[in-house]
């Protein structure tokens, strides 16, 4: 028996040695430039874990091998409906060949705002799944409950696509998109003074182990808590905690609703235009690794995600 139980820690250990060590991994990276930039990984400085890692690939996305999700609170007021031809035309606007999904976050879930329960890449089709929300006070009780929900459970295309298309990535690279006042109401009090809610900090570590980037637009509910300085401040204040921890963008005009949301989805779509796949080594026997990124391009940026899971894969054929 004793020789047994030393064979077989010796085993488990040589298991555990074997998972150790460099895995490839995937993020995305989203350049932030206002001009034009040729990049290259030699433009890039990535650091995992605080320690500069060479990269094994830098590749832009490419429009057939992105899905976005445009994720509406179902709770927002009725005035939102003045943007919903902006919604659509954004929807219908969408570079050829990528896939969207249109989706209403309720009571914890995101449910189709049409008939197609998965992403299509017939953009005409998804825009006619934009509807105007409930605007029912606390119809979609979270967002951040909503959205971990989501992430965690993607939804496949709509279509059967057929074998002749696999120039098209397995894998795609998946954008969030979220219309929402950002308030969390089971944080309870909006004060400036309760601003770290473990539900907001759950969700954005959901959305970092799947590689996701979450940009958002503010604009406020139809309940109580969602009027008010106090409430606008909390919930804009967790939606830049959702972009920043996820490498995504908090869009927000002052602390109201902003006057057209037309710009800013122009914004989102040059964002995914100008997003990269960044391939690189990360250490295999940790849950999560931290991750920075810098370049030496003048007046340019790159955003990524604060933390990634070693072995995520974003984009693959």
């Amino acid at each position: 028996m004793t020789r047994y139980l030393l064979a077989l820690a010796l085993l488990t250990a040589t298991a555990a040695q074997a998972q150790e060590g460099p895995t490839p991994t995937q993020a995305l990276i989203a350049l932030d430039s206002k001009s034009p930039a040729t990049v290259a990984a030699a433009n890039i400085v990535l650091k995992v874990d605080n320690r500069v890692t060479p990269l094994s690939s830098l590749t832009p996305v490419p429009s057939n091998g992105v899905e976005v999700a445009l994720l509406l609170d179902d709770g927002l007021r009725t005035s939102v409906g003045r943007e919903l031809e902006d919604m659509k035309a954004f929807v219908t606007g969408l570079l050829p060949g990528t896939e969207v999904f249109v989706g209403y976050m309720q009571n914890g879930r995101v449910v189709p705002g049409g008939k197609l329960s998965g992403f299509t890449s017939d953009l005409a089709a998804a825009a006619q799944a934009v509807r105007l929300p409930m605007g029912m006070a606390g119809a979609s009780a979270s967002p951040y409950f909503s959205l971990s929900d989501f992430v965690k459970n993607w939804p496949g295309s709509a279509e059967n696509q057929p074998v002749a298309q696999t120039a098209a990535p397995v894998h795609k690279a998946r954008f969030v998109l979220m219309i929402t006042n950002g308030v969390d109401l089971f944080n309870g009090s909006t004060s400036v003074l309760n601003q770290d809610s473990p539900y907001v900090a759950n969700t954005v570590t959901d959305a970092q182990r799947a590689g996701i980037p979450v940009y958002s637009i503010y604009f406020s509910d139809a309940g109580f808590r969602g009027r008010g300085r106090s409430s606008s401040f909390s919930g804009q204040s967790y939606l830049a905690q959702l972009s920043q921890g996820t490498g995504g963008v908090a869009y927000y005009q002052g602390l109201g609703n902003p006057v057209s949301m037309a710009p800013f989805f122009k914004q989102f779509q040059q964002a995914v235009a100008d997003t990269y796949v960044a391939t690189f080594p990360a250490n295999a026997d940790k849950k999560m690794v931290g991750l920075r990124v810098s370049t030496n391009l003048p007046k340019t940026k790159f955003r990524t995600q604060d933390q990634i899971r070693p072995g995520t894969v974003v984009l693959s054929q």
